[in-house]
């Protein structure tokens, strides 16, 4: 690759560090060891990473914890990598704002995918809507702060939002008056193979639609376009820095 993606690996376990160093050096990476939360801090003082590897078991600061505070700051795209079984630890993550997850012990390959796939959507979405350049997205009354992740309704009303649902929100005002089929919106949002999120982009929507205060029967604001999915019927307008 002609510029190197940097990966900032966060784990508490030596072992697991230095083989996943190895492993995404060798694919073209450059790649930032980090065993805890201070040093996760200290590597993003030195430089933004183009992607978190974050483990959730941490000694201090857990992974969750980690992962809610990055997503108060910026939209760094994060891996979370969780114990086999820990269902509670994935769902929780991905409302945290976390891009994708993995459960250990995995195979480096799949999680070399996953970072691929996870760059590849974060990158898809439009330049004059990414967070570091917009404060703040207006549309059909409703103002979302993009740094906040505050919604805030027509009557001034502050609607708290899910990690899941401010995603989803975003992907649809970053293409407004577009039919977006539930492939492009799993694809924009998370993982293909997230379990049960693949089978539960509609009720996504219905839930995002209650926070919007959007009748199911004749909604207003995100509309289903019959056989091909869901569009944002309204205008965008986004405020800079």
């Amino acid at each position: 690759m002609a510029t190197q993606d940097h990966i900032l690996v966060v784990d508490d376990d030596a072992e697991t560090r230095s083989l996943l160093q190895e492993y995404l050096q060798k694919q073209g990476y450059r790649v930032t060891p980090a065993a805890d939360g201070k040093a996760l801090r200290r590597a993003l003082e030195i430089g933004r990473p183009d992607l978190v590897v974050l483990d959730v078991m941490l000694p201090g600061e857990d992974g969750l914890e980690l992962c809610r505070d990055l997503r108060t700051r910026s939209n760094l795209p994060v891996i979370m990598l969780t114990a086999r079984g820990e269902e509670t630890d994935r769902i929780v993550g991905l409302e945290m704002g976390a891009d994708d997850y993995l459960g250990k012990p995995f195979n480096p390959r799949e999680l070399l995918a996953r970072i691929k796939s996870v760059l590849r959507r974060a990158r898809s979405l439009p330049e004059n809507l990414e967070p570091e350049a917009v404060k703040s997205l207006r549309f059909a009354g409703w103002t979302l702060d993009a740094g906040t992740r505050n919604l805030t309704a027509p009557d001034g009303v502050v609607v708290p939002l899910s990690g899941t649902e401010f995603k989803l929100l975003r992907v649809f005002l970053a293409h407004p008056n577009r039919v977006l089929s539930r492939d492009q919106l799993i694809e924009l949002m998370i993982s293909r193979d997230a379990g049960p999120f693949d089978r539960a982009i509609d009720v996504q929507v219905s839930r995002l639609r209650q926070r919007l205060r959007d009748d199911a029967r004749v909604p207003r604001i995100i509309k289903t376009v019959r056989g091909e999915g869901y569009v944002l019927a309204a205008q965008v307008e986004a405020a800079s820095r």
